[in-house]
């Protein structure tokens, strides 16, 4: 059995891990900094949970893999990758190891100063209603960290690839307003209500999708909610074989930024361009 701190169950109270700046909310899964929500995958946010838990003592490659990832197979490579993530997000790194200390031959630890409190006030405070931010002039967007469904954490990283180029292509489009991507992380590995989002971010339209792989196989989903009234305005389905990734990505990227324009153009837009052309013959 544990000793130490990482004895205290999680069941009757509502813990909030407190070190530094930061803010580790067992209960709600939320991370922060000062009063910033801070973007982190769901796998770096359990890694950072169990080392913050078991501070006490170092824990090994197979206690992570036990807890973090229920005993499933992990290459090095998958786990000095979270570890890596887990430092960035407390902007430590292996050469500082501030926080997060490698032992030699032995494993992991976290080294840092923590106070444990009782978190039911602050998720009272949290969960104050919160004004919502006014729409822009224009139409605007939000395109939410697309669902990982095939149970590989491999694919968190297409998933999150193909979301950044829908975002970077809808950004093209100048009359369109669309979220930043660290906005939009803010809400990955959650389950949302895409009116909220709307209301948090201020934006008019939601896109949210999922990625499936099997063999070399994708399927890639996308649903275009209209918040205000909660309408589905289009959804599509693209089936791919996994060639080469980046043509792949570009490719469902073009289309699913074809199939968004029409949706969400302003009204009259269409008769503006109409009159343009019809001036020019």
């Amino acid at each position: 059995m544990i000793a130490g701190p990482s004895r205290r169950h999680l069941g009757a109270t509502k813990l909030l891990y407190l070190f530094e700046d930061f803010a580790l909310d067992s209960d709600r899964r939320e991370f922060r900094r000062g009063n910033e929500l801070l973007s982190v995958e769901p796998q770096v946010f359990d890694l950072l949970q169990f080392l913050i838990r078991n501070r006490d003592r170092v824990v090994s490659k197979d206690d992570l893999v036990t807890s973090v990832w229920q005993g499933r197979i992990v290459s090095d490579a998958t786990l000095r990758s979270r570890l890596n993530a887990a430092r960035s997000a407390l902007h430590d790194n292996g050469e500082e190891q501030r926080l997060i200390r490698t032992i030699l031959r032995k494993g992991i630890r976290f080294v840092g100063t923590v106070r444990e409190e009782d978190g039911t006030q602050a998720t009272v405070a949290m969960e104050q209603p919160k004004p919502g931010l006014d729409l822009p002039d224009r139409p605007s967007i939000a395109v939410l960290p697309f669902v990982n469904m095939s149970g590989d954490p491999e694919q968190d990283y297409f998933a999150d690839g193909m979301v950044e180029d829908i975002i970077t292509g809808l950004s093209r489009i100048k009359w369109l307003f669309v979220i930043a991507r660290n906005s939009s992380f803010a809400y990955k590995g959650r389950a949302v209500d895409v009116k909220q989002v709307g209301r948090d971010l201020g934006v008019r339209y939601v896109l949210e999708g999922s990625v499936r792989k099997a063999a070399n196989r994708f399927r890639i989903t996308g649903q275009l909610i209209d918040v205000e009234c909660g309408r589905h305005l289009c959804a599509e389905r693209y089936d791919r074989d996994l060639t080469d990734v980046f043509s792949l990505q570009d490719e469902i990227t073009i289309s699913v930024v074809a199939a968004i324009e029409p949706n969400v153009r302003p009204p009259g837009r269409d008769r503006t361009r109409q009159a343009q052309a019809a001036r020019q013959r």
